[in-house]
């Protein structure tokens, strides 16, 4: 893996053995079979470094790059699914774009701060850590910041909190919790053992 200029580089090789046996000695060889696939383009099976390729799951799947295709032309492509079995990855598959035509990708949240509740008994919830963003490839954020600091026991974190840099929208509703402060199980059933305490006191209080 390489980069040109602002764009990450990773090469390919074209498969055109498709048997299980064949996908296993890519795999032993370090390599990972993969399909590149478009709505205006036929598929394209491949091949890829597994650690080259490894290296780009971290920075999204938002994050766009240029596959090497040997023999073809580079295109520009987006990390559309990752295919794992037994914890380790399997198969990948990449989505040929256009920069010109808007494309909808998950992007991870990245929950920024200490939440004021916590520092009082409360637990961080997080509900959600990824959401579906639209727009053109070269806006789309590698991850959503959030900063949960503000947050106090009860308080909600929701869809509408979130700043989107311009030209890209969310698909979720406006309400939908990110996050939220809640009181821990143990402290709330004590704090309900004690008002039925006082309710009792109360009731044999008015009795005598």
């Amino acid at each position: 893996m390489t980069s040109k200029g602002n764009n990450v580089q990773l090469n390919a090789e074209i498969r055109d053995d498709f048997t299980r046996a064949s996908r296993r000695e890519i795999r032993q060889n370090g390599g990972l079979p993969a399909v590149v696939y478009g709505s205006d383009t036929e598929s394209i099976p491949v091949s890829v470094n597994l650690k080259e390729t490894t290296k780009l799951f971290h920075t999204g799947r938002s994050e766009v790059f240029d596959l090497n295709i040997k023999g073809s032309d580079s295109v520009p492509v987006l990390i559309k699914d990752v295919q794992k079995r037994d914890g380790k990855v399997v198969h990948v598959d990449f989505l040929h774009i256009s920069m010109n035509k808007t494309v909808r990708v998950s992007v991870a949240l990245d929950y920024q701060g200490t939440a004021k509740g916590t520092k009082t008994g409360g637990i961080l919830q997080i509900q959600e850590t990824e959401l579906e963003v639209e727009g053109l490839p070269g806006n789309l954020p590698t991850s959503i910041e959030l900063d949960v600091s503000d947050l106090d026991i009860g308080d909600k974190l929701t869809v509408a909190d979130i700043e989107l840099p311009s030209g890209i929208t969310l698909s979720a509703s406006g309400e939908e919790v990110l996050a939220s402060i809640i009181i821990p199980r143990a402290v709330a059933a004590g704090t309900d053992t004690d008002d039925d305490a006082s309710t009792e006191e109360v009731k044999s209080s008015v009795d005598q």
